[in-house]
């Protein structure tokens, strides 16, 4: 192997330094040795400040169309008055002059706060201290690609929502501009991490909700909202708060929409989705966003071409024009054809409440009711997904998403996100507002320094093969598995000041039928099924289900998912008891 340096300059590095750096390992270096190695270090020493030296290059293909431009924005994290859900982290009106095509034409859209919008801040739902070690936040010189393409649609960027600290929140108060409440009943969690984008959605749903049943409440508390939201999903993220908000949101199969410009956590289990009030607007916007960048290295050879890109609401449309056509598109035969499995073990995860069990089996009945065949059926592999899921990511985590360091993958590395290392400040901060975070500094240090962790990590890599193996072998005789997303009805938000366990409490079990298809890659929708008594209080809060899916096979889940409301959506299973 040769060793090239681009230039060996003043000797930098002393053989104390070598010393240390052999230390680190164990290692004594034979006296006679230390020069050339030292030499060596500092050959390297010098490369990386000629490196350092050289202007930061940006990709073209991401920097903002000039017709964007000039962008302005307005800061609204915290803002009561202004945002009252405090859904918002950030407000803007952003518009391509000369946009491609006009699928999203009149339609608006917020992106997770954890999305790059050109010229306006990026905050990852935490402090500008905790995220580049300064007292402001950075401004991206670029647009992720799911913004460029929601604007070469004819869409409207309307800013960015509120998410959960380093998004590691199922649960909605952990923000560093303080809670984020749910749109059907204030003070109760609307999930998270993408806790801003469901509560943003879910505020248009009220509003038309209140019209229909000309409930007497005027809606300036809900704030300004959006047609759809771009949320992000590393263990249910986008599943979850959909759950609690009663809107409709889709982890994509992973690799399918490019994560390019997004803060990521670990790319394994990295996947950005449509947040949506319908289902029809989740397919339409999923075609917007889906398909190759040439960026993103979480893209596969199965991942479409652009304009090979399904439509995937055409095809919606089609399916149910033909089943029309037969006369099927009726509350008891708009299912026919359509095979469900019911995974047994998604009913046995833990906190799983009597009250959420019931809506799922519930929805059962009405796939059955509808026409589907409906099956039972048991992936004992499912109940171990989660401990999978969990010791494949802590050993990386901290690296890769709480430093950002880039992984060796020709990438777009968001050079700006340039947290400091984790300390007793960071500590005091993260331990009041998102102990989550401190658990995962702890996790993955506690991981790393087993002397057999690698032999686990290798052990629980085959796993994620056989977990995938284990749906697929179910899959290929269904088109959809169905699950419960949520576990319980939304808890009211725990008080700040409370320890860690109060804090920790409330989110115990809420990743346990949403993470395993973070790991797997399966596509997996979360739709609203019904309603749950609030805890803790008077009023109602949606709970909702999950359908998964062959990976690259969304077009089953929304067919199943829109034969299923034919029966009744789930919302409109209203007992007059909101609040």
């Amino acid at each position: 192997m040769s060793v090239v340096f681009l230039s060996t300059g003043p000797p930098t590095i002393d053989v104390e330094k070598l010393r240390k750096v052999a230390k680190a390992y164990g290692v004594v270096v034979d006296a006679k040795e230390e020069e050339h190695y030292r030499h060596l270090l500092n050959g390297l020493d010098a490369t990386s400040i000629a490196i350092d030296a050289l202007p930061a290059y940006t990709d073209p293909r991401l920097l903002p169309d000039p017709s964007s431009l000039p962008r302005t924005y307005e800061r609204l994290a915290g803002n009561a008055e202004r945002n009252p859900l405090n859904s918002w982290s950030h407000q803007t009106t952003i518009k391509s002059k000369i946009p491609l095509s006009e699928r999203l034409k009149d339609r608006t859209i917020a992106v997770k706060d954890n999305v790059s919008i050109a010229g306006v801040p990026l905050t990852g739902g935490t402090y500008p201290e905790l995220l580049t070690g300064k007292s402001e936040y950075p401004l991206p010189e670029i647009d992720a690609v799911v913004v460029k393409r929601v604007l070469e649609s004819g869409g409207t960027v309307k800013g960015s929502a509120n998410c959960e600290h380093f998004s590691m929140s199922p649960l909605s108060f952990t923000s560093a501009s303080g809670p984020v409440h749910n749109a059907w009943l204030r003070g109760y969690t609307t999930g998270g991490s993408s806790s801003g984008c469901a509560a943003i959605v879910a505020a248009s749903k009220v509003k038309a909700w209140r019209k229909q049943y000309s409930l007497q409440r005027s809606d300036p508390e809900l704030g300004q909202s959006v047609d759809m939201a771009i949320g992000g999903d590393q263990g249910g993220s986008i599943r979850i708060p959909a759950a609690y908000a009663g809107i409709y949101g889709l982890k994509p199969t992973h690799g399918l929409i490019p994560y390019t410009g997004i803060l990521s956590l670990l790319p394994m289990i990295d996947h950005t989705g449509p947040m949506t009030s319908t289902l029809e607007d989740n397919a339409l916007l999923l075609s917007v966003l889906a398909g190759y960048d040439g960026i993103d290295p979480r893209c596969t050879p199965e991942t479409p071409l652009r304009p090979n890109v399904p439509d995937y609401l055409g095809l919606l449309e089609e399916w149910k024009a033909s089943k029309t056509a037969k006369s099927e598109w009726t509350p008891e035969s708009a299912g026919k054809g359509l095979r469900v499995a019911f995974v047994k073990e998604g009913l046995e995860v833990l906190g799983l409440s009597p009250e959420v069990k019931s809506i799922v089996e519930e929805a059962v009945a009405q796939f059955k009711a509808a026409g589907a065949d409906v099956e039972e059926v048991s992936i004992p592999m499912h109940t171990l997904g989660p401990a999978i899921w969990t010791v494949i990511s802590r050993p990386f985590i901290v690296s890769s998403g709480l430093e950002n360091r880039v992984t060796p993958m020709l990438q777009y590395a968001m050079p700006d996100v340039t947290p400091p290392r984790f300390d007793q400040k960071a500590f005091d901060v993260l331990n009041k507002h998102n102990p989550a975070v401190v658990n995962m500094f702890f996790n993955s240090t506690f991981m790393n320094e087993k002397p057999d962790a690698n032999v686990t990590l290798a052990k629980a890599m085959g796993h994620v093969q056989q977990l995938r193996d284990a749906y697929d072998e179910v899959l290929a005789n269904f088109d959809v598995l169905l699950t419960p997303v949520n576990p319980r009805v939304g808890s009211k938000h725990p008080d700040l000041s409370a320890d860690v366990e109060a804090k920790m409490e409330p989110a115990i079990g809420a990743t346990l039928n949403t993470c395993q298809f973070n790991v797997t890659g399966h596509p997996a929708l979360s739709m609203p099924a019904g309603w749950g008594k609030a805890p803790d209080g008077p009023g109602m809060l949606p709970v909702g289900m999950q359908l998964v899916a062959k990976r690259y096979d969304e077009v089953s889940i929304f067919k199943a998912a829109a034969a299923w409301e034919v029966a009744g959506k789930g919302l409109d299973k209203w007992n007059g008891r909101l609040n």
